[in-house]
Formats: C-alpha cells, structure tokens, sequence
C-alpha cells in the first residue's frame, strides 16, 4: 500500500491524477471515489440533511453515514486535512 500512495505523490497536476487514476481504477471505481468526496464536501458545508444529500449525489443513505463518520469520528483525519487545504488554497485566492 505504501508503494502506491507514494506513487500517487508523485503526480504533478490533475492531469497525470486523471490519467493515472483512469488506468488504475474501473469507470465505477472512479464514480463512487468522485461520489464520496462529493458527499464529504456537502456533509462538510454543513446545510443539507443526509438524505438531501443522498439525493443530490446519488448516493445510499448507508454510503452518506459512512462518509460522514470517517468525517467525524474517525481518527484518520483524511478528508479533514484535505478539506483544510483546500480551504486555506481558496481563502489565499480571495485575498
């Protein structure tokens, strides 16, 4: 596992991500990775229930839960970090 996210590291732009990321992953895998962040980006803003959000995005009510506790509860911190950095990118943009 170590090997592929230092692989994944090493993409420069979200063009080598699309590309790597379309040979690595079937067309479904890459809609339910798209699926999931989208519904941590909604789940993260924080205005819609999980069930509008389970409607927006497509999504099972199961897969919103699931999201929002690796969100929440869990101790990873994943998307947290991510949606941080984001965040800081976007408020550097408006300044």
């Amino acid at each position: 596992m170590k090997d592929l996210f230092e692989a994944i590291l090493m993409l420069k732009n979200a063009d080598e991500a699309k590309r790597f990321f379309t040979d690595l992953c079937t067309p479904k895998e890459l809609e339910a990775l798209k699926e999931r962040w989208k519904v941590c980006q909604l789940l993260n803003a924080g205005t819609l229930s999980y069930r509008e959000i389970s409607e927006k995005t497509g999504s099972s009510t199961t897969t919103v839960t699931r999201v929002a506790r690796f969100l929440n509860d869990e101790p990873y911190g994943g998307y947290k970090s991510l949606l941080k950095r984001i965040n800081q990118k976007t408020e550097g943009k408006n300044v």
